[in-house]
């Protein structure tokens, strides 16, 4: 088994590469708003009820995905790396993977501000993520969250042997996972 944390900033393309990725491989992409826009519609963001439930699903679902016969899993991240509860998070969802004897790879990706405001508004993202759709507020917490948070680590804060940092500003969401494929054989 293979687990995947594609992780960058907001807009950056994580999901849209990990699409890319799964009809490349046989992993299976785990977008991390499938779970927020499952729980949205009941409790609003940063709720407590909204924080544990995201938290609980995400964590059932890595769970059984890590007791399957799956292949793997791709799942897509916004890693606040000034932000100690996110360390611990992804420490928690790699040992849920290598419990189990699963390979764990990291990709980091990395755009201009510039670009990752014009995804922000693109139709797929749009399509796939209803709490985007309101676009003054979506670009709002893109432009906050750059000024609050440290979102893409420094030259040699990943340590994971199998990890890879893409500058994506000029590739196509194709490119960069082919570029993934061919990096970690899958």
């Amino acid at each position: 088994m293979k687990f995947i944390l594609l992780f960058g900033p907001q807009a950056v393309g994580k999901m849209t590469i990990g699409h890319e990725l799964e009809t490349l491989t046989d992993l299976k992409l785990f977008h991390n708003h499938m779970t927020i826009e499952l729980v949205k519609p009941f409790f609003d963001f940063g709720t407590p009820s909204f924080h544990r439930l995201v938290k609980l699903f995400r964590n059932e679902i890595f769970k059984e995905v890590a007791n399957s016969d799956l292949s793997g899993m791709i799942f897509t991240y916004v890693w606040a790396f000034d932000q100690q509860e996110d360390w611990d998070f992804v420490e928690s969802v790699c040992a849920t993977f290598k419990e189990k004897g699963a390979e764990i790879y990291f990709v980091e990706l990395e755009a201009t501000p510039e670009e990752r405001l014009k995804r922000n508004v693109t139709p797929h993202r749009l399509e796939h993520k209803a709490t985007k759709r309101n676009v003054a507020q979506s670009e709002k917490n893109l432009r906050e969250t750059m000024e609050q948070y440290r979102l893409n680590s420094y030259e040699g804060e990943i340590t994971q042997q199998n990890y890879i940092r893409i500058d994506n500003t000029k590739l196509t969401a194709e490119e960069v996972a082919i570029k993934i494929k061919n990096e970690f054989n899958l």
